[in-house]
């Protein structure tokens, strides 16, 4: 199941996600947002975790709770929309 985490505080790494949804299962992934311009975290990421019940485990365990000093949101992702393409800027 893929896992959306909002709310983050920039200085999470994603070793610090893996080692806080660890605690529920095994996690698949870790894939923290990063801005292409400045190279810093959006605030947000990406948790992938093989096992539903697990992931669903974490969920409930780890949303609006603190992380990093931030009460973080954890919930299943929604599929990717598909957009349409970019026009290039001249």
């Amino acid at each position: 199941m893929n896992i959306y985490v909002g709310n983050l505080a920039y200085g999470v790494t994603e070793e610090e996600l893996r080692e806080a949804f660890s605690s529920f299962g095994e996690v698949t992934s870790a894939n923290l947002i990063i801005d292409r311009n400045t190279g810093q975290s959006k605030g947000f990421a990406f948790v992938e975790m093989s096992n539903n019940s697990e992931a669903d485990a974490a969920i409930k365990g780890l949303n609006d709770t603190a992380l990093k000093g931030r009460n973080i949101k954890v919930n299943q992702a929604k599929p990717r929309e598909e957009r349409p393409a970019r026009r290039p800027r001249y």
